[in-house]
């Protein structure tokens, strides 16, 4: 681990062997971004990989064609960006540990990579479990690996983080 990225769980609270503990890489940063639009939920640019951004075009596409309209929320997410959305919570009275099962530690987010894409659905922009009744995330669980994305954390995963039925990840 990086000496600025142990300072930083430090300073938030995050233990030392998180990343041991949990199953979770520290991940690579992307070098190359590109936009695929803008989120659905609040206008920002959402950037993916441009390997990844492809695949989720593609993917997008054949939903499409089915009837099924895929909406990006969220992309890339740099590490000051993961660190800040914890502090955030802390601020707000949240323990770490609790915050630790819903949001991965700055630095081993699949976010940092441009390979993860928050998805949504035009009735369903909220990032909850409730997502999993839509139509969308029955098309993509039906169809998302042939595009070459994945569900990152399903029910009981081994990395403790929760279900997050809206978070797919590209993998080459």
């Amino acid at each position: 681990m990086k000496p600025t990225l142990r300072q930083l769980w430090a300073a938030l609270g995050i233990p030392a062997d998180y990343a041991r503990t949990r199953g979770l890489p520290v991940q690579r940063v992307a070098r190359s971004l590109v936009s695929v639009g803008p989120a659905a939920d609040d206008g920002k640019p959402v950037r993916l990989a441009p390997r990844a951004a492809a695949a989720w075009r593609k993917m997008q596409a054949a939903a499409a064609a089915d009837g099924v309209e895929l909406l990006a929320l969220s992309g890339y997410r740099s590490v000051a960006r993961q660190a800040r959305i914890i502090r955030r919570k802390l601020t707000a009275g949240e323990n770490i540990g609790g915050i630790l099962r819903l949001v991965a530690a700055p630095g081993c987010s699949e976010h940092h990579t441009g390979r993860a894409i928050d998805v949504g659905s035009p009735v369903y922009l909220q990032l909850d479990e409730h997502f999993a009744r839509t139509a969308e995330f029955r098309w993509l669980k039906r169809h998302a690996a042939r595009f070459g994305f994945h569900l990152s954390y399903p029910r009981r995963n081994h990395h403790g983080i929760g279900y997050e039925p809206w978070h797919w990840c590209w993998r080459a």
